[in-house]
C-alpha cells in the first residue's frame, strides 16, 4: 500500500500547490510597510513586516484524523493536533507562539462535540503559551460530512532573528525531537491499512505502545491497563514550544553556545516525512545515519499494509518530528540542553555538500525532491 492509492498524491499535490503559488499576484504592501511580505525559503510559515519586528502566520487543520476520532467519539486530543500543526511551522522560522484563531465546520453542530473540541483547544493554548483570539464555526450540510478543524497562528520575532537557513554550512549537525506518535499526517494511508485487516480500535494495542518510553493519552481504558490501538493512533501531536523556544531565549540572553545564530535550520516533520528537510536550503544535502528510535506503531503498520520503507520515511515522521541543524562546534551542548527539556532527544546525522538529497542512511532511502 501506499499514500497515493489511498487517496493522497504528494506529487500532484505539489504540482498543485506551485500551480497555485505561481497564480497569485503580489502583495500591495510596499517595502518597509507594517504587513509588507518577507522572503523565506522553505515555506514554513510567512513572515510580514511590523515595525522592529516580524510576524510569522501559519495555517493548518488536522485532516482525517479527525474521522477516527469521530469513530471513537473522542475528541480529547484534537485540538492539540490543530494547534501543533500550527505552532512548529511558526518554530521553524524562530516566531515564538502569540495567538491562535480556529476553524470548526460541521454537517450539523453538536454541543456536547463543541464542548470537548473547546476543552482540547484550551489544553492546547496552555501547551502551546497562546491566546486563543477567536474563531468560527459553521454548519454546512451537503459540503462537508464530518467534523473538520482547522486553524491560523500568529507568532513574532524580533527583525534580523528571522533562522531562514541561510547560515546552513556543510559540517552542520542535526538533533532530532522525538515524535510523540504519528502526529497529524498520513491517516487516509492508516485508516486504508487499519480496514485492510479489520482492525478494532477499541482493542488493546497489538504492539508495545510503551517500547520507547513515550507516554499515550487515555481515554479509552483505565490507566493501569495497556492502551487500546485508538488511543495509540489518536494520540496528539507533540507541540515543540517547550523547549525550542526556551532554547532560543536562552541561547540569545545568554550567549551560550554560540548564541541564537548557532541554529541554523529548523525542520518540522509533517507530510513528506524526511523529505522536509530539502526545504531548508537550495543546494545542501542531509544525512541521517544515527536516527531515533521508529515508534512501534510505524513498524506495525508497515508490516499490516506492505507499505516499502521508502513510502513509509516519505509520508510519516517515522519516530522524529523535529530538526535542529546546529553549527557542529555546539551541538552537544545544544543536545544537553534539550534533553533535560525532551528526553530522547540526540544528534542524528549531519548537513553535506554532495548533492541536494536527504539520506537515511540505515535503510539506504534517499529523496531528492520535496
Amino acid at each position: 500500500m501506499d499514500y497515493a492509492s489511498s487517496g493522497v498524491d504528494l506529487d500532484l499535490e505539489g504540482s498543485a500547490v506551485a500551480s497555485l503559488i505561481g497564480a497569485l499576484g503580489r502583495s500591495v504592501r510596499a517595502p518597509g510597510q507594517p504587513g509588507a511580505p518577507v522572503d523565506l525559503p522553505g515555506g514554513f510559515g510567512g513572515l510580514i513586516e511590523f515595525g522592529d519586528h516580524l510576524l510569522a502566520l501559519a495555517t493548518d487543520g488536522v485532516g482525517s484524523k479527525l474521522q477516527l476520532a469521530s469513530h471513537l467519539n473522542a475528541w480529547g486530543g484534537v485540538g492539540i493536533d490543530c494547534m501543533a500543526m500550527n505552532v512548529n511551522d511558526l518554530l521553524c522560522v524562530g516566531a515564538e507562539p502569540l495567538a491562535f484563531v480556529d476553524y470548526i465546520a460541521v454537517p450539523k453542530p453538536d454541543p456536547e462535540v463543541h464542548a470537548a473540541i473547546g476543552a482540547s483547544l484550551t489544553e492546547a493554548c496552555r501547551l502551546a503559551r497562546v491566546t486563543l483570539a477567536g474563531g468560527e464555526t459553521a454548519s454546512l450540510p451537503g459540503i462537508v460530512t464530518e467534523v473538520d478543524l482547522s486553524g491560523t497562528a500568529l507568532g513574532f520575532l524580533k527583525r534580523g532573528e528571522a533562522i531562514t537557513g541561510e547560515l546552513l554550512q556543510a559540517g552542520d549537525l542535526l538533533i532530532g525531537l522525538p515524535a510523540s506518535g504519528l502526529h497529524s499526517n498520513g491517516y487516509s494511508l492508516v485508516r486504508r491499512i487499519l480496514d485492510h485487516v479489520n482492525a478494532d480500535l477499541s482493542d488493546i494495542c497489538p504492539f508495545d505502545a510503551a517500547a520507547t518510553g513515550r507516554a499515550v493519552r487515555r481515554f479509552v481504558t483505565d490507566a493501569d491497563d495497556a492502551p487500546t490501538l485508538g488511543e495509540v493512533v489518536l494520540n496528539p501531536t507533540r507541540i515543540y514550544v517547550d523547549p525550542v523556544i526556551d532554547l532560543l531565549h536562552h541561547l540569545a540572553e545568554s550567549g551560550e553556545l554560540g548564541g541564537r545564530r548557532s541554529i541554523r535550520a529548523i525542520g518540522h516533520i509533517t507530510g513528506g516525512g524526511l523529505s522536509n528537510l530539502l526545504r531548508l536550503h537550495p543546494t545542501l544535502g542531509w544525512v541521517i545515519d544515527a536516527p531515533l528510535p521508529v515508534l512501534p506503531e510505524f513498524t506495525w503498520l508497515q508490516e499490516a499494509g506492505g507499505v516499502a520503507t521508502k513510502e513509509m520515511y516519505r509520508t510519516f515522521n517515522m519516530g522524529m518530528g523535529m530538526v535542529l541543524a546546529v553549527a557542529a562546534e555546539h551541538a552537544n551542548g545544544v543536545v544537553a540542553w534539550l534533553q533535560r527539556r525532551l528526553p530522547g532527544t540526540d544528534i542524528v546525522g549531519a548537513v553535506h555538500d554532495a548533492g541536494h538529497h536527504v539520506t537515511h542512511a540505515p535503510s539506504g532511502v534517499t529523496f531528492s525532491h520535496y
